[in-house]
């Protein structure tokens, strides 16, 4: 028999482009679906050119597909842009190739959704997916909106949630995390005790593996994350140990760090640095799910590789 069909959006993105490595080395062929004509992707079988946000005839693209895999759209970074974007490209633009993928015939479809689907950046207590949905930006509405228009089709179809991903080419806060690292000087850091989930890209590899592999009908979220939350003084000691370093940190009082930050206009990324967010990835586990490394390990090894990568620059 042949390997499994996967037609798989976004692939060029940060998560796409770890997929498209990664799935293949799972025993799985991959489609690309792009929006513009380009070489076929190194890992891929096969591309076809379309708009996901007009997807009114793919059936040539979805034809002999098994499963798709949607991780394209816009990104929770682009702030800034009005909630109409949101809903046009996250939600509407989602449901619309659900839909084509119902009509060729596709057996499952897996939504690249996001924990902000179901929480704010920051959450009291342990995240699970059986709490009532309190998206409380754009980004987060459009996704749990997506979710419940895909939870309408016939079609059967999971969506992941991921906690904040991390990985080669990460950025955002991890990125800005990173840098603060690999930085010489010793940081104020020491004093945070909130924990926070984070998500390797291996271990998003493998609970896609998982979700796709599953039998029966799943028709729910998931949400994705590593096993064990950390502090952001782990974190920063993981990613220096990767530099083959000490900490480096010193036990500042928060709320000395929380009026600097309000002095300097970053309250709100004093909020994201110092606020708790753990959730649990016990529903995937139970799905047969079994995460490849570590947080810390993880962690680590990214900051090996940022560090290779700028000794080699």
């Amino acid at each position: 028999m042949n390997p499994p069909l996967i037609a798989l959006t976004g692939s060029t993105g940060f998560i796409g482009r770890h997929l498209l490595a990664e799935l293949p080395k799972r025993g799985y062929r991959i489609r690309v679906l792009l929006r513009r004509p380009s070489e076929v992707p190194a890992g891929a079988s096969g591309a076809v050119i379309g708009d996901i946000a007009s997807p009114y005839n793919m059936a040539a693209a979805l034809r002999d597909v098994d499963m798709v895999i949607h991780s394209a759209g816009l990104a929770h970074a682009m702030s800034g842009r009005p909630e109409d974007d949101y809903r046009t490209i996250n939600t509407e633009a989602t449901v619309k190739l659900a839909q084509s993928a119902e009509r060729a015939g596709v057996k499952r479809f897996v939504f690249l959704s996001s924990i902000r689907a179901q929480s704010g950046p920051s959450s009291e207590g342990v995240l699970t997916e059986e709490m009532e949905p309190h998206p409380t930006d754009a980004y987060g509405r459009s996704k749990l909106e997506a979710e419940r228009g895909l939870a309408g089709l016939d079609l059967d179809w999971a969506a992941l949630r991921p906690v904040l991903v991390y990985g080669a080419g990460v950025k955002g806060n991890m990125a800005a995390l990173l840098a603060l690292a690999q930085s010489p000087w010793p940081l104020p850091l020491g004093g945070l005790t909130a924990r926070r989930s984070l998500l390797s890209l291996d271990n998003l590899a493998a609970a896609v593996d998982a979700v796709l592999k599953a039998e029966g009908s799943l028709r729910r979220p998931f949400i994705a994350a590593d096993p064990e939350p950390v502090t952001i003084p782990a974190m920063v000691t993981a990613l220096r140990k990767g530099l083959g370093r000490g900490p480096g940190l010193i036990p500042v009082p928060s709320f000395v760090l929380k009026g600097a930050a309000a002095l300097a206009g970053r309250g709100e990324a004093y909020q994201r640095l110092a606020g708790s967010l753990v959730a649990s990835p016990d529903a995937l586990r139970n799905l047969g799910w079994q995460p490849v490394s570590s947080t810390r390990d993880a962690l680590a090894e990214l900051a090996r590789q940022a560090g290779g990568s700028a000794s080699g620059a």
